[in-house]
C-alpha cells in the first residue's frame, strides 16, 4: 500500500523545505513529480530549484517543457504521471491523483494559510477512512522535521 506522509510547514516556505526533500529523493534514485493548482507557480518553483543553492544541481522539468517523461523530477498542474515517478508530492492544495501508482505520496502545506490547512486535515479524515496508513511530520523551530503521529 502507497505510503501517505503529510508535512506540515510552519517555520519555513514551501520554496526552503521543499528542495532538500526532492534532493533527497533524487539521491535515492526515487522519479518524483511535483503537483500544484496553478502553472504560474509552477513556474516560479521551476526557476527556483535551478538557483535555491549555488553548489546544488536538481535535475527537473515541468509538465509543458520538452522531455516531460524523461525527467527525474516533474512539476506539474496535472494529476498525470509522464515521468512515472513513484514518488508524489502534493503541495498548495493541489487536488490528488489515486495514490494507487505511487509508493509514496507527501502532502506539503503551509501552516499559515488556512485553506491549505483545512485541504490538509480534509484529506486526512478522507485517506484514514480509506485504510490508508498515514504520518504527520511538522517543522521544529529550527526548521527540521518531527514526526508527530
Amino acid at each position: 500500500m502507497t505510503e501517505v506522509l503529510f508535512y506540515h510547514l510552519t517555520e519555513s516556505k514551501l520554496e526552503d523545505a521543499l528542495p532538500p526533500l526532492l534532493d533527497k529523493s533524487v539521491e535515492r534514485g526515487w522519479r518524483v513529480c511535483v503537483q500544484m493548482k496553478e502553472a504560474a507557480r509552477r513556474d516560479l518553483l521551476d526557476q527556483h530549484l535551478w538557483t535555491f543553492r549555488e553548489d546544488s544541481f536538481l535535475p527537473h522539468g515541468t509538465d509543458d517543457g520538452e522531455m516531460a517523461e524523461s525527467q527525474p523530477v516533474l512539476l506539474t498542474v496535472s494529476d498525470a504521471n509522464p515521468n512515472l515517478a513513484t514518488v508524489r508530492f502534493i503541495v498548495d492544495g493541489a487536488e490528488p491523483p489515486s495514490l494507487d501508482a505511487y509508493q509514496r505520496v507527501v502532502f506539503m502545506f503551509d501552516g499559515y494559510d488556512q485553506e491549505q490547512l483545512e485541504g490538509a486535515r480534509g484529506q486526512w479524515k478522507k485517506l484514514k477512512g480509506e485504510g490508508h496508513t498515514l504520518t504527520y511530520w511538522q517543522q521544529t523551530p529550527e526548521g527540521r522535521w518531527e514526526k508527530k503521529a
